[in-house]
């Protein structure tokens, strides 16, 4: 057996380790920390070329709801690598520097609360459409939607700095020059910043529910009408609603992991192993299936870009249309 440490994305830090620590052979753990670097490297490949793809046509930066898209893909990019990066310090190092770790809390929970708050706005430009297609262009301009990204890293900033604020405040400069095993309720461990944590999730998650079924009816609605955009909008705000439950799991990580753990008690490495793969890596290849495989523009460049032809041949004049 190594000294190696298994250890886990936490909910609780968006990529961040969970507070349980075993010893498990150095075979078992270098294989584990293969496959998930594979899968993050893999998936971060796939996202990295999504945004090759958006940067590179107008059609896709000119269009909100691409824009949008592309603000989850990076999410996710930011999601994979701060996960590869505490994996690789956390079996390399004794902890990490306490500074060091708030930095890293602070980038994963912004990244992990923008999906949802992200997801909630695609619903509502895809209810606008749909409802409103004569005021589409204008209500959803460009300009208007990287003011709503910018409000999104805002609210969610208003979520996380208070608990960086307390702490600064609170502990002493030995603290934070100290090691310390990466975890968010190790760190920022004020008990009133650990109930407002929870009661900030509970009320951030309904209120983007809320939103989701909220266009999800009224798209609904308009489906009545037989037209294909309201039954094509109507598949898509289903499709978010599922992107959703998967951002969900992100915040019941630890309450799904304490779960199987008492059901398999002998099984608490390949648990805490299994639920970090399923939870937190291959949920990030939901946006690159949903948008580069079946979104027909998407699809149509990242075929060019995978099979190396000339991107000279496409011609985006010819293919502004798009699916909702």
């Amino acid at each position: 057996g190594g000294r190696c440490m298994f250890t886990s994305a936490s909910a609780n830090a968006g990529m961040n380790q969970t507070t349980g620590i075993y010893r498990e052979p150095l075979e078992e753990a270098l294989i584990k920390n293969m496959v998930t670097l594979t899968l993050c490297v893999s998936i971060i490949y796939i996202n990295g070329m999504l945004v090759h793809i958006f940067t590179r046509h107008q059609i896709f930066y000119t269009n909100p709801r691409y824009i949008l898209y592309i603000h989850l893909v990076i999410n996710d990019i930011i999601l994979l690598t701060l996960y590869i990066l505490l994996q690789a310090l956390t079996y390399n190092l004794s902890g990490i520097n306490v500074s060091l770790c708030i930095i890293l809390i602070v980038a994963a929970v912004l990244a992990k609360q923008n999906n949802p708050l992200t997801i909630a706005v695609m619903s509502v430009e895809c209810y606008v459409a749909v409802c409103f297609p004569l005021h589409h262009s204008r209500i959803c301009s460009v300009r208007r939607t990287y003011v709503l990204i910018a409000l999104i890293w805002l609210v969610n900033s208003l979520s996380i700095l208070p608990d960086v604020f307390v702490t600064l405040g609170t502990e002493t400069a030995d603290f934070f020059l100290s090691r310390t095993t990466c975890v968010r309720k190790l760190v920022l461990k004020n008990i009133y910043l650990i109930r407002k944590r929870s009661i900030s999730d509970i009320v951030f998650l309904v209120l983007v529910w809320l939103i989701v079924f909220f266009a999800y009816f009224k798209i609904l609605l308009a489906a009545k009408a037989a037209t294909a955009n309201a039954k094509k909008a109507q598949n898509t705000i289903l499709l978010h609603g599922f992107q959703l439950l998967l951002c969900m799991l992100n915040f019941l990580f630890n309450l799904i992991v304490r779960g199987l753990v008492v059901v398999f008690p002998r099984r608490v490495l390949f648990i805490y192993f299994m639920a970090a793969v399923f939870i937190q890596v291959l949920p990030r290849l939901i946006n690159p299936i949903i948008y580069g495989i079946r979104d027909k523009m998407f699809r149509k460049y990242l075929k060019r870009y995978l099979l190396f032809t000339d991107n000279a041949n496409i011609h985006p004049l010819k293919t502004q249309k798009r699916s909702l």
